[in-house]
């Protein structure tokens, strides 16, 4: 498959009065038409810097951003205007994300007025379908954001981020601030939306249970960079960089006694972005470090004959580990 999105060395580090914020670090990813591409890792590694990052709210100090081989890294906004109904995003606060003071149907339609879509008429029709889409009564269109849950409002977004018809959606952990309830109801409707419009999703959580629901393949970031990428049965059959392992080790098994070894974690205060260690950025809570791994920083290799890729001194090209050996 061709790929429609691709960012190629990106870097974003952002000046604050505490020093410099190591976001993103050297980060290369490709999303081809129709996919989803998972991206998992704990709070602050970077993910939604590079959420936005994709969708050009910010703009890289380094690398390239190309949607279908056009580069959109630099682009004025004049430039960019054309290329952005193309990219869409869905917020991880489904409250915060809508206007208060803006009625549903007005949310919804504002993407269309901004870029010219359509007479008053059909963009309400628009309205009215997306809304149905996304299982909201079209008649609701009249009320405030206030007024829904936030499986509803989540919904909203989601209508408006399907209003101009794009071909890659950003997901910014989307229901994560949903109950469990409710969080199946819009996996399966995103689902359902991808398969009915041939969109491809980059979708941001840091929960891998449900990334392995709705992922075709999965990156997994740690501190700014990503340190393990493969298809999404080969990550939960063999997950080999030991963050992987822990990230893993973690979500709660549905089968009785089906739950993964702990991985034994060196107990210390997680890095900052601020300062991010050398070599190695996962070395100072790995429990297989050596000091090959303060020193040089291994790069993300890909093994023989697959696309499963990772970024680890002790797994080799053949995919052999030598983590347990090394310990």
């Amino acid at each position: 498959m061709s790929a429609l999105f691709r960012m190629s060395g990106v870097v974003k580090h952002f000046k604050t009065p505490r020093g410099l914020v190591h976001a993103v670090d050297g980060v290369d990813l490709s999303i081809a038409r129709g996919e989803v591409l998972g991206l998992v890792g704990e709070s602050g590694c970077g993910k939604s810097s590079l959420a936005r990052l994709a969708v050009r709210i910010i703009e890289p100090d380094e690398g390239r951003i190309e949607l279908d081989g056009v580069d959109i890294s630099h682009l004025g906004q004049n430039e960019i205007r054309p290329h952005r109904p193309r990219i869409q995003m869905i917020f991880q606060d489904p409250f915060a994300s809508l206007n208060p003071r803006a009625s549903v149907g007005r949310i919804i339609e504002e993407p269309l007025i901004v870029h010219d879509r359509g007479t008053p008429a059909e963009r309400r029709e628009r309205v009215a379908s997306l809304m149905d889409k996304v299982g909201l009564r079209p008649e609701a269109a009249a009320r405030y954001p206030h007024e829904f849950s936030g499986g509803q409002r989540q919904r909203i977004g989601i209508a408006r981020a399907l209003a101009l018809s794009p071909d890659l959606i950003i997901c910014d952990e989307p229901v994560s601030a949903l109950d469990v309830s409710v969080r199946a109801q819009v996996i399966n409707l995103l689902d359902r939306l991808r398969a009915e419009f041939g969109m491809s999703y980059l979708f941001i959580s840091h929960d891998l249970s449900v990334v392995e629901h709705v992922a075709d393949r999965i990156a997994v970031m740690y501190l700014g960079k990503i340190v393990e990428f493969a298809d999404r049965r080969s990550l939960w059959r063999r997950p080999l960089h030991p963050y992987t392992q822990a990230l893993l080790a973690s979500v709660p098994a549905p089968i009785a006694g089906a739950k993964r070894a702990p991985i034994p974690l060196r107990v210390v205060e997680p890095p900052s972005p601020l300062a991010p260690p050398k070599g190695c950025r996962f070395h100072t809570r790995c429990p297989y470090a050596r000091d090959i791994c303060q020193i040089e920083t291994p790069e993300l290799k890909s093994l023989q004959g697959e696309t499963h890729q990772v970024a680890c001194h002790f797994v080799s090209a053949d995919g052999e580990s030598r983590l347990q050996a090394s310990a």
